[in-house]
């Protein structure tokens, strides 16, 4: 009995935390560079602007000394990587760190090949905040390693990768979120589950860097607090796709009602369906 007033009492201090970041988002528009892949760049910013964020996809090399410093958080994404944009993705990160912005990172394929290896592994020594991908893309990073990929989807469960995340985030720094069935979220030592969203949503491309995003958003508005404000992102994402599917006839009507769910999310909704759990 005692048990289950303490995890009701963890569910309700979750809700009111996802709903409390949700709210800062809106009330503050956070300015979100996103350097990302030419695949996602559309939903990102329409996820960042139902949010309450603001976008700005700019990767120019010779823009971001003057723009990357003014920004409230970066995210960045090597989906379509090539070696012309890989100089502005570091220059990019080294300028959020500098100007002490908050940045993430997305391993698209990470293990896929050696050059998109070695430029994920070059940009996870540059200190992201967060990490955030697929168990495959993780599993990729912690071992250094090249293997079998299905493309930007996951040959693993998001539960195969729970020791490999903790280790990431350990040697990193970083928090490293783990997409999935579950969400996983680690920071090395605790470990969290974000219990939202529906299946449907892996047959939209983009949803995953899109979230990606908005865990930039999240963590602009609170960077003292970054596993709970990426648990709450992903937590909140996955509600507006169970809202979505509510009404959607297949993965087209979903993205279209993915967004407008997420857009009037409320404070009722968010606390009664945010599900967060401590899984270590």
């Amino acid at each position: 009995m005692e048990s289950n007033k303490e995890e009701q009492a963890e569910a309700t201090l979750w809700a009111r935390k996802s709903w409390a970041l949700l709210s800062a988002v809106r009330s503050q528009s956070p300015l979100i560079q996103c350097i990302t892949n030419f695949v996602s760049m559309d939903l990102m910013a329409n996820t960042l602007l139902s949010a309450g964020a603001s976008p700005a996809m700019l990767h120019t090399l010779e823009e971001i000394p003057d723009f990357t410093p003014q920004v409230h958080a970066l995210c960045l994404n090597v989906g379509t990587l090539s070696a012309d944009w890989l100089p502005a993705m570091k220059l990019a990160a080294q300028l959020a760190r500098k100007s002490g912005k908050p940045w993430v990172i997305d391993p698209v394929a990470a293990g896929a090949s050696g050059f998109r290896l070695k430029a994920c592994l070059e940009l996870v020594e540059l200190k992201p905040t967060v990490i955030r991908g697929n168990a495959s893309e993780i599993i990729a990073l912690a071992n250094a390693s090249v293997g079998p990929t299905k493309g930007v989807d996951s040959s693993h469960e998001s539960t195969d990768a729970v020791e490999s995340a903790k280790s990431l985030a350990r040697a990193s720094g970083a928090v490293v979120a783990v997409s999935g069935a579950v969400d996983i979220v680690t920071d090395g030592e605790r470990v969290v589950g974000a219990h939202n969203g529906v299946a449907m949503m892996t047959k939209i491309t983009a949803t995953g860097c899109s979230v990606t995003a908005l865990i930039a958003a999240f963590i602009a508005v609170d960077q003292t607090h970054v596993l709970e404000a990426t648990a709450a992102a992903l937590s909140l994402f996955g509600i507006a796709g169970e809202m979505g599917m509510e009404m959607a006839n297949g993965p087209a009507t979903l993205r279209i009602h993915l967004i407008d769910s997420l857009h009037g999310l409320d404070e009722e909704r968010v606390l009664s369906r945010v599900k967060i759990t401590s899984l270590l």
